[in-house]
């Protein structure tokens, strides 16, 4: 039986809670991991999620900030979560997965956004996100690698030019900078990683899962970038044999400025 993997930022589960049911009733993947939940762990919408289908919650969340879920339908082996740069927010989560392939590890990420000035001299939020992308590169490598592991989530950056609307207006603006992409390639290496995304919808052609509120028709404009992503270890990579990313949740009324990203993974036994 395939895994279905879905990633999205959800900016705040409570309010937006009718939304993951709409998705679910569309898409039903097994393993939903969502970012910025804003809600502490006791006040999570746990009970309807397990309505849902979803038994199997693994929640690191921090009050109006930030917030990392994993949801699924199939149990954990084991949860743990690192706090990163420690500042003791609620950025990261990773579970492992039974599957008839063996052990899946799933982490999820919500790297920092970086604020405004790309310029860490004089701005302290990027130079978190910076500091944030060295931790990850330092971690995650060698045998914390060599299994079969997925990582999503929001990195909050967009590494190649066809992930922005823009590369030349954008190349100066915090998300697609040089020293980030550079920062994010250095993490995809030193796994090393595969950006299964790509894999599967080549870097000849745009592609976004983030439009701007500011925008208010953003279909039309499509000034998006593509901020959330799906990587896999060398190990289970060549598994991946669909990615998605789901445009209509962004229509939807009130929403999330992000829209899923899906990845689908043959674990038949080997």
């Amino acid at each position: 039986m395939p895994v279905t993997i879905a990633s999205w930022n959800i900016n705040s589960i409570r309010p937006r809670l009718h939304h993951v049911e709409q998705f679910d009733a569309d898409r039903a993947p097994d393993v939903l991991c969502l970012q910025e939940t804003k809600v502490m762990n006791d006040q999570f919408p746990s009970a309807a999620l397990t309505k849902l289908g979803y038994q199997h919650l693994a929640i690191n969340g921090q009050k109006s900030y930030h917030g990392v879920a994993i949801l699924s339908r199939l149990p954990f082996a084991s949860v743990s979560q690192r706090d990163f740069c420690g500042k003791g927010d609620a950025r990261h989560i990773e579970v492992t997965i039974d599957t008839d392939a063996g052990p899946i590890r799933i982490h999820n990420f919500y790297v920092p956004a970086g604020g405004d000035e790309p310029n860490p001299a004089i701005n302290d939020k990027f130079q978190h996100k910076l500091n944030f992308l060295d931790e990850m590169k330092a971690w995650l490598t060698g045998e914390e690698t060599a299994a079969a592991s997925i990582l999503v989530g929001d990195l909050n950056i967009a590494p190649h030019e066809n992930d922005v609307w823009s590369h030349k207006q954008l190349i100066k603006v915090v998300s697609h900078t040089p020293v980030e992409v550079d920062a994010l390639a250095a993490v995809q290496t030193a796994g090393p990683w595969q950006d299964v995304v790509r894999n599967h919808i080549p870097v000849e052609h745009k592609l976004f899962s983030w439009w701007s509120y500011r925008s208010p028709n953003w279909q039309k404009s499509n000034k998006g970038r593509r901020l959330d992503h799906i990587w896999a270890t060398n190990a289970i990579a060549d598994k991946v044999n669909h990615v998605e990313v789901y445009h209509p949740a962004r229509s939807w009324e009130k929403p999330s400025d992000h829209a899923p990203v899906i990845a689908r993974l043959d674990v038949s036994p080997l």
